[in-house]
C-alpha cells in the first residue's frame, strides 16, 4: 500500500478543512467552477474524475474473464453479494437511518439527496483498491483479477438500471438522460480508453505498464483530493451548520460494509472455497467504486448536493473500515479452514 493509500482518510480530513476554508475565502471562484457545466456535467470535475479512474482501469485485464470457471464458487458468491444484495441492502439502510431514524438531525431538504448518494455509492463494486486489500489477505491474484474484470463488464450494463430502479422505489426523480450520460462518461469511455492505452503500453515491452502505473498512481490520488476540496468548498456552509451530518451518513455505510463482507466470507466458507479466495471475495463484496459514485452524484444532483456529500463520506471511511475487514479475515483463517466444506474440497483438490 502506498503512502497516499495508507493515509487516505487523513488526506480526506485535510481536504475537508482546506475545502471549507477556500470556500469561505473565495466564494466567487467556486461559484464560477460550479457554473462550468455542459448538459449537467461539471467540466472541471469530469476532467478530475477521468484522472482518477483511468489509471485504476489500466490494471484490469479483460482477458482474465476466460478464467471465470477456475474459482466458480467464489465468483458466484461475490456476484450474488455485489449485484443482488449490496445495492438493495444499502437502499434499505439508507431509508431506515437517513429517511427515518436520523431524520430529525438532518436538513429536511437534503434527505432524499443523501439517500440517493448512498444508493450510488453501493451500486458499483470497487475496482482499484481491491488489489491492495487482496494482497493484504494473501488473496489468490488470478481470482481477484478475474472477479474485478467481470464486475467491470457487468457494471457497464447494470449500473444505470439498478440505480434507476432503487431511486424510483425511493420516489426520487431519475433524470435518465443524465444517468445514461454518466455511465457513458465515467464507465464506458474510461474502460475503452484504458484498454487501448493498456495494449499500447504492453506492446512497448515488459515493465512499461508497471512503470506507467507507478507514475500515474500519485496523479490519480491528487485528482481525487482536488475533487474533494471542490466538494467541501461548496458543502462547507452546510457542514458547519450541521456538524453531525458526516457522522450520521457514515452509520449505514459502516453497517453495509460489515454486512456484505460477512455474507461473502460466510458464503464462501459454506461453498467450500479456499481462504485465499474467500478473503478477496469478502473485500470485493464490501468495498465501493467511490470515484464513480462521486462523479455520478455530481452529474445527477449537482456539486452542492447532499448526494455528492454522502458519496464523499464513503471516501473518508474507506481505508480504516476496509483495513478492519482485512484484520478480521486474517485473524479468522484458522476458523475458516476448519469448515467441513472447505476441508472436503481441499482433500478433493489434493487427491
Amino acid at each position: 500500500m502506498t503512502l497516499f493509500e495508507r493515509w487516505l482518510s487523513l488526506w480526506v480530513a485535510l481536504c475537508i478543512v482546506v475545502g471549507i476554508a477556500l470556500g469561505a475565502l473565495a466564494p466567487d471562484l467556486f461559484a464560477a467552477i460550479a457554473r462550468a457545466e455542459v448538459a449537467r456535467v461539471n467540466l472541471p470535475v469530469a476532467v478530475l474524475v477521468w484522472l482518477m479512474i483511468i489509471p485504476m482501469l489500466l490494471r484490469i485485464d479483460f482477458a482474465a474473464l476466460g478464467q471465470v470457471g477456475r474459482h466458480w464458487r467464489g465468483i458466484a458468491v461475490t456476484l450474488l453479494v455485489n449485484w443482488a444484495v449490496k445495492p438493495f441492502s444499502m437502499a434499505l439502510l439508507a431509508w431506515v437511518f437517513i429517511g427515518w431514524l436520523f431524520r430529525p438531525w438532518l436538513p429536511e431538504a437534503q434527505i432524499e439527496s443523501y439517500i440517493a448518494g448512498l444508493i450510488l455509492l453501493a451500486a458499483a463494486p470497487c475496482t482499484a483498491m481491491v488489489f491492495v486489500w487482496s494482497r493484504l489477505t494473501d488473496g489468490e491474484p488470478h481470482f481477484t483479477l478475474t472477479q474485478v474484470a467481470l464486475n467491470d463488464a457487468i457494471m457497464i450494463v447494470a449500473f444505470a438500471p439498478i440505480v434507476g430502479l432503487l431511486l424510483g422505489i425511493a420516489a426520487i426523480v431519475v433524470p435518465w438522460d443524465t444517468l445514461l450520460l454518466s455511465v457513458l462518461l465515467y464507465i464506458v469511455i474510461p474502460v475503452l480508453l484504458a484498454q487501448v492505452v493498456r495494449r499500447l503500453l504492453l506492446a512497448r515491452g515488459e515493465g512499461a505498464l508497471d512503470r506507467a502505473l507507478t507514475r500515474l498512481g500519485p496523479l490519480s490520488i491528487a485528482a481525487l483530493l482536488a475533487t474533494l476540496v471542490l466538494l467541501f468548498a461548496f458543502q462547507g456552509e452546510q457542514i458547519l451548520a450541521q456538524p453531525l451530518v458526516i457522522a450520521l451518513l457514515a452509520v449505514p455505510i459502516l453497517i453495509q460494509v460489515y454486512l456484505n463482507s460477512g455474507l461473502a466470507y460466510l458464503g464462501n466458507r459454506m461453498a467450500g472455497e479456499a481462504h485465499n479466495v474467500a478473503g478477496p471475495s469478502a473485500l470485493i463484496g464490501a468495498s465501493n467504486f467511490f470515484e464513480l459514485a462521486v462523479a455520478a452524484a455530481i452529474s445527477l444532483f449537482g456539486i452542492q448536493s447532499g448526494a455528492a456529500l454522502a458519496t464523499v463520506v464513503g471516501v473518508l471511511i474507506e481505508v480504516p473500515v476496509m483495513l478492519s475487514v482485512v484484520w478480521i479475515v486474517n485473524r479468522s483463517r484458522g476458523w475458516y479452514e476448519a469448515g467441513a466444506a472447505v476441508r472436503r474440497n481441499a482433500l478433493k483438490e489434493s487427491a
